[in-house]
């Protein structure tokens, strides 16, 4: 296979390891140490992928992490990868990778017609096309996202295993370039904890992409000696392959690691990413500079490339992008690459908008022959799949002058000055300035220990750079105890450099409009003339310029275009750079996988799983299971041949003519001890609870600061100064948080200690008329009479030879008891009581069973029955209101809203239907009505069947709910039926409520 690009020697590839890779069905080889689109290259592929909007043809650009246009889907099935740089990508034998967002193939993209009506389909164009009919809107969108897009989502499983770990260090330091190895040497050597995190698969960045010399030597024998003494440094961690992607509060920089992503699919083993949560204590940040491009006509053919990415193809990789190159440079550093060009064998033309100047790599190309075309710039590429010659034009004083003849070129290497990259700095809290210097918003004051160095710091002199890295290791060192000799600073010649010239889009404003299209963001065909149509249109924050056309959106985050477009849109308003600003860095500037986020935290393990002591029993006994607060409760335990329907009534039939257990271990338990402890309650909870006597239990209502039901729960006084809380089993945790916010923020004086004690006791509510007979057997020191036991009372004794709390409570309105148990000792009681009540048929029963049994009572299950809107006197509990007490909330029930008419309010529901059960949050309204809307009065909060009643049941909560029993409302549902309801009591089962009081 040819490589006809490549050059016979060099490059830091191993050429005795050929690789055989395929691009959109073709058969390509390259080498080990290629990247995939430097492979490419190599075979004189330059147009690899159409344009997100225009779908026009687009080539590599660059060579590292801000490649906006070589984005390739890696791989099939379940190793599928969207979205993948092919610049980053490493060649691996057997390599599989497609184009994206072209249909049928890249030659023949249906969408290139998109090309034909690009001038119809400016920024924000589908906001004012696409509006009418609105029953379109779906079918629109659908369209839009056809016709757009990028990679497409893995359809399988994610084969692959990722993982997370912490990490703690002295000086970690992002970025492995020369300013970065600097820096972790000098502060290594004081024998301080250092870790040197660096994206690329070799440490030496720009080093390696340019014929440096440090202390007299290519750079790269720098680069080996000091890496080499890094890895000998036993407090020294080195992660390649390693990006960090955001910078959070107190120093905790986070880093994907990616482990396999360069070994062929077949032999990936182990662990695929590693997320790593570090915490230093002082960090340097040598994350570099991001060549700009230039906005010119046709910017964005196949073939236009940055001038350093030119040369780090031809360093790093032995490949020629072209033999006939045009150089359009603002700067001194555009020479190297005309420099590097010509040495290949390439005919070199550089276009320079500045005079002729005095820097020294300007004159070191004239002295090689390079051609040099000064005051002059590029109007425009032109070509079909690939540059093939530029337009060029005087310039002067800001203006283009006189075309003068066009230049026949297959390459067009663009440099428009560097822009530091400043993402990690920015979200550690730190504020970007603009150097009119330099022309480039550089860090200003550090806002956590950081240091920024090199050209991260806009110091793009390499001799300077390393200097101050060397000061940055020492001082961060130093500054946290260690002894520091400093190191002596590499030597590096320096270079005379020109000022760079400020060329933010060649032509007017008026041109760009008119002109073939000049991109600013390649990814999204941003072009000049979509941002001076948002200027026009009245948006004038960058921040909504971005939103409007979308620069600086998708994988590239705005690394290449971001700093012209805010450069042209501060033109167009006539503002400088810095009165315009900066849009936001945020987490992740660089793209990281969703599975380096989830880690092993998939299916069943994304959340912890909380199983109750007897829960291996309820499995034994083939319970189906449901989530509750990271809870695994039984929902229901199906018999032979039943599904949810008849295990459920047949369970709520046993409770109420016989006996029940269930397991509700869950229930959130908060021991409260202190001599203000009962104080705690009454600011709490909104009824009184100073005079609750001990021995007896409280059911009591918790709101929060608006005067919202917030949670509710039994309180028992265990004795004087001792209380244990019950909340639902969502909010124990919810709850507990509460409790301490305020005693830590409000009620420091009090003095109360709580603690968690949910997992400490087994709870189980033995439930039925038969109840009481059941713990008779099992519990011989407790008298459950009526008179010695009440409703509501609570008394110690031993369950089946166990200590035991046992309180009788209800959640169902029957005779009830719960039993409170050490977990450990759990299963045994459990068991003792089955064994029990086996001679009156005990069953065991579920959560669905428990909402049906309250349902029947119109007891209210906060979160279902409540929505953070609804306060006691909505739900009717206004009887739990005190008058005599302040508490949490009670000034929010008297502002107007909250006592105003008309509030929703709890009642209950009853269908014309007896067998139809009424789906949960479906909207109720007035009557019968035709059209497609009506007044909304409120909406289904619960619904079931219950068995008892044999009919249907409903909660919900109505506007004027409790002033309009009896009377008649419709609930529409989704298939256009209506159902006839009426409003009822809440409670629609033993309503005199006896059955709890059963001698």
């Amino acid at each position: 296979m040819s490589q006809k690009d490549r050059l016979g020697a060099g490059g830091r590839i191993n050429r005795a390891i050929p690789l055989t890779f395929t691009f959109n069905g073709r058969t390509y080889q390259g080498f080990q140490g290629d990247t995939l689109a430097s492979a490419l290259l190599a075979n004189g592929v330059h147009f690899v992928a159409r344009s997100f909007k225009y779908h026009r043809p687009r080539g590599i650009v660059t060579a590292g992490v801000e490649e906006p246009n070589a984005v390739v889907q890696l791989e099939r099935g379940a190793y599928t990868v969207p979205n993948a740089r092919a610049t980053e990508v490493e060649l691996y034998q057997g390599l599989v990778a497609t184009s994206v967002n072209a249909e049928p193939s890249l030659e023949h993209d249906r969408m290139a017609i998109n090309q034909k009506f690009s001038r119809f389909l400016p920024a924000g164009f589908y906001y004012k096309t696409f509006m009418w009919p609105r029953k379109w809107w779906p079918k629109y969108e659908d369209k839009i996202r056809e016709a757009a897009g990028l990679g497409k989502a893995p359809e399988e499983l994610d084969a692959d295993r990722y993982d997370k770990c912490f990490a703690y260090c002295d000086v970690l330091i992002v970025g492995g370039g020369p300013t970065g190895l600097a820096a972790a040497h000098a502060a290594a050597s004081s024998g301080a904890r250092v870790m040197l995190v660096d994206d690329q698969r070799e440490l030496g960045g720009s080093l390696l992409s340019g014929r440096a010399e440090i202390d007299g030597r290519a750079a790269s024998h720098w680069v080996e000696k000091i890496e080499a003494e890094l890895r000998q440094m036993p407090e020294v961690t080195i992660l390649s392959r390693s990006t960090a992607f955001g910078y959070q509060d107190h120093n905790l920089v986070t880093v994907t690691q990616r482990l396999t992503e360069h070994l062929p699919v077949s032999m990936r083993k182990g662990t695929r990413e590693l997320l790593w949560k570090v915490r230093a204590k002082r960090v340097i940040l040598a994350t570099g500079a991001h060549e700009r491009p230039i906005v010119f006509g046709n910017n964005d053919l196949p073939g236009v490339m940055l001038a350093s990415a030119v040369s780090t193809y031809i360093h790093r990789y032995g490949v020629l992008p072209g033999r006939e190159a045009v150089v359009f440079t603002n700067n001194d550093d555009g020479y190297q690459c005309a420099l590097d060009l010509k040495t290949c064998g390439a005919k070199v033309t550089v276009v320079d908008p500045r005079a002729q100047g005095n820097g020294a790599l300007p004159a070191a190309a004239r002295r090689h022959g390079v051609k040099v075309l000064n005051n002059a710039v590029v109007t425009s590429a032109q070509g079909k799949l690939r540059v093939g010659s530029v337009e060029v034009a005087a310039y002067a004083n800001g203006k283009v002058g006189a075309k003068q003849p066009d230049l026949p070129c297959d390459l067009l290497a663009m440099s428009g000055g560097w822009s530091p990259v400043l993402h990690l700095f920015a979200q550690s809290g730190g504020k970007a300035h603009w150097n009119d210097e330099k022309v480039c918003f550089v860090p200003g004051k550090a806002m956590q220990p950081e240091t920024s160095v090199g050209a991260a710091a806009g110091e793009f002199s390499l001799a300077r750079g390393l200097r101050l890295a060397v000061d940055a290791g020492v001082e961060a060192a130093r500054s946290l105890g260690f002894n520091v000799t400093r190191p002596q600073v590499p030597h590096v010649a320096e270079i005379a450099e020109a000022p760079l010239l400020p060329l933010w889009l060649v032509g007017s404003r008026e041109a760009a409009a008119r002109g073939p299209k000049q991109f600013v963001d390649f990814q999204n065909d941003v072009s000049a003339a979509d941002i001076l149509l948002a200027a026009r249109e009245g948006f004038e924050s960058v921040e909504h310029v971005k939103r409007y056309t979308a620069m600086g959106f998708g994988t590239d985050q705005g690394k290449l275009g971001n700093i012209n477009g805010m450069a042209i849109l501060a033109d167009a308003l006539g503002k400088t750079i810095p009165e315009t600003g900066t849009t936001t860095f945020r987490p992740n500037y660089t793209p990281v996988t969703f599975g380096t986020f989830a880690g092993r935290e998939l299916g069943d393990l994304l959340d912890p799983i909380r199983k109750t002591c007897v829960h291996e029993w309820h499995v034994e006994n083939g319970a189906a299971f449901e989530d509750v607060g990271n809870w695994k409760r039984p929902w229901y335990y199906p018999k032979k041949g039943e599904d949810l329907h008849a295990a459920v009534a047949r369970e709520c039939l046993a409770v109420r003519n016989s006996v029940g257990i269930l397991d509700a271990s869950t229930l959130g338990k908060i021991d409260i001890q202190g001599p203000d402890a009962a104080q705690l309650l009454n600011w709490v909870y909104t009824n009184p609870w100073s005079k609750l006597e001990v021995g007896k239990c409280r059911y009591g209502l918790m709101l929060d600061e608006n005067g919202m039901v917030f949670d509710d729960g039994v309180t028992v006084r265990l004795s004087d100064q001792h209380y244990m809380m019950t909340t639902t089993t969502g909010g124990a945790a919810r709850v507990l948080t509460w409790l301490e916010r305020w005693l830590q923020t409000e009620w420091p004086n009090l003095k109360v200690r709580l603690a968690s004690v949910t997992d400490h006791w087994a709870t189980f509510a033995v439930v039925g008329p038969k109840s009481r007979k059941v713990l008779q057997k099992v519990c011989g020191d407790i008298d459950f009479a009526n008179a010695a036991f009440p409703f509501m009372s609570y008394r110690e004794g031993t369950v089946a030879g166990v200590a035991a709390r046992v309180m009788r409570i209800s959640f169902s309105g029957e005779l009830a008891y719960e039993v409170n148990v050490p977990a450990n000792m759990g299963r045994a009681v459990w068991e003792a009581l089955m064994a029990a009540g086996a001679e009156f048929e005990i069953t065991p029963y579920g959560t669905e069973t428990m909402h049906v049994l309250r349902a029947e009572k119109g007891y209210i299950i906060v979160g279902q029955d409540t929505d953070g809107s609804i306060t006691p006197y909505d739900l009717g509990m206004g009887g739990l209101v005190a008058k005599s007490k302040d508490f949490l909330g009670k000034r929010s029930l008297t502002r107007s809203d909250t006592a105003k008419e008309g509030r929703k309010q709890f009642v209950g529901l009853l269908s014309d239907d007896a067998s139809y059960v009424i789906p949960e949050g479906s909207q109720i309204v007035a009557g019968p009505f035709s059209g497609d809307t009506a007044p909304m009065l409120g909406h289904v909060t619960s619904s079931y069947y219950s068995p008892i009643l044999k009919r249907s049941i409903a909660l919900a909560v109505i506007k004027g709910g409790l002033g309009k029993m009896g009377e008649n409302v419709t609930i529409p549902l989704a298939n256009g039926k209506q159902i006839a309801a009426r409003i009822a009591s809440p409670v629609f089962y033993d309503t005199e409520g006896v059955r709890q009081h059963v001698e």
